[in-house]
């Protein structure tokens, strides 16, 4: 849906998402860099184990919430920035984790 533009290269900031290293677009969320790199699942719902996307992206739903930098926070409402450490709840040993 959302494609940058193949002429112009974006700048990128290099992050640590879930223990490797990957580079999303400067400027933006860390949402939204996730989904342009195709990392579509934010979370598993701890209530019935499901993959989760970001689904608002203004702050309302909190299906991004995600650990930035050792604190859970909503990825929609967080910007981007250089040497972030995100860790998604993905597995079941995280379902308490998230609301």
């Amino acid at each position: 849906m959302f494609k940058h533009d193949k002429k112009k290269r974006p700048d990128t900031v290099s992050v640590i998402l879930d223990d490797r290293a990957v580079d999303l677009p400067a400027g933006v969320s860390v949402a939204a860099g996730l989904l342009d790199i195709g990392e579509i699942i934010s979370r598993t719902s701890p209530s019935s184990g499901k993959p989760c996307a970001p689904h608002c992206l203004m702050g309302v739903c909190f299906e991004c919430l995600m650990e930035i930098d050792g604190v859970k926070r909503q990825a929609c409402m967080t910007e981007a920035r250089e040497g972030m450490v995100i860790r998604r709840h993905l597995g079941p040993e995280d379902k308490g984790d998230c609301p």
